[in-house]
C-alpha cells in the first residue's frame, strides 16, 4: 500500500463510503462485542467501529498498513490462512472487501471458522465485479481492484456455505460517480454481502 492510497482514503468520497459500510456492519453485528477484521489494511473502518463500542482486532499481512491503524484497534501481523490466534476467540469476524485479494480464500475461511466462537457471526463484504463502480475502477491501471484474485462471487459464497451456516446474502451500496445510494441491483451495487454463523 502506498501513501497515495492512504491519502485517497481521507477523501470526502471514501469517508462517505466507509460510513455506509460501518452503519451496515453495526446493524448486522448487533449483539457482538469482540470483533476480528481480516485483511484490515490501515484499519480505518475498524477504528470507526471501535467508536461504536466494538472491541476490534485487525489482522493484516502488511506491517506498513498496520502502522497506520488507530490506537484503539489491536493489530496482529500475519496471514489470513494461518494465524496464531487462539481458537474460539471472537464473537464475529469480518472481511471488508479483503477476501477476494487472499490467495487461498477457502483456507482463510477455515482458519476463521477455527477462531470464531460457536454460534459466532462471519460477515464477508465482497466487491461486486458486475457493478459500474468495479468496472470503472478496473479501467484505472493504478486502482487497487486490479490486484483482485477472485471475482466469482457464487464460488466464494459456496465456499462460505460449506464451512458455515449461511444466513443471508444481499447486494449493497450503489455507487455511480460521487453519488452513493441504496441499491440491490447488481449493476449498481458495489458490494455483495454474505452473512453466516459458525455451527454449534
Amino acid at each position: 500500500m502506498t501513501s497515495s492510497y492512504y491519502e485517497s482514503c481521507r477523501s470526502d468520497f471514501w469517508k462517505r463510503v466507509f460510513q455506509q459500510e460501518v452503519d451496515y456492519l453495526r446493524r448486522e453485528l448487533a449483539g457482538c462485542k469482540n470483533l476480528l477484521s481480516v485483511g484490515c489494511g490501515p484499519a480505518i473502518i475498524e477504528g470507526m467501529l471501535g467508536h461504536y463500542g466494538f472491541d476490534v482486532t485487525g489482522l493484516d499481512i502488511s506491517q506498513e498498513a498496520l502502522n497506520q491503524a488507530p490506537d484503539q484497534v489491536r493489530t496482529v501481523l500475519g496471514s489470513a490462512e494461518q494465524t496464531n490466534i487462539e481458537s474460539s476467540s471472537f464473537d464475529a469476524i469480518i472481511y471488508v472487501a479483503s477476501l477476494q485479494f487472499i490467495d487461498n480464500y477457502s483456507e482463510a475461511l477455515r482458519e476463521s471458522e477455527r477462531i470464531l466462537r460457536p454460534g459466532g457471526t462471519i460477515l464477508v463484504m465482497l466487491l461486486n465485479p458486475e457493478s459500474f463502480f468495479f468496472k470503472q475502477k478496473r479501467r484505472d491501471p493504478e486502482s487497487y481492484v486490479n490486484k483482485i484474485r477472485h471475482v466469482n462471487l457464487k464460488a466464494i459464497e459456496q465456499a462460505i456455505s460449506q464451512i458455515f451456516a449461511l444466513e443471508k446474502t444481499e447486494y449493497f451500496l450503489g455507487i455511480r460517480g460521487p453519488e452513493l445510494f441504496k441499491s440491490a441491483d447488481p449493476a449498481h451495487s458495489s458490494l455483495y454481502c454474505v452473512k453466516a454463523k459458525k455451527r454449534i
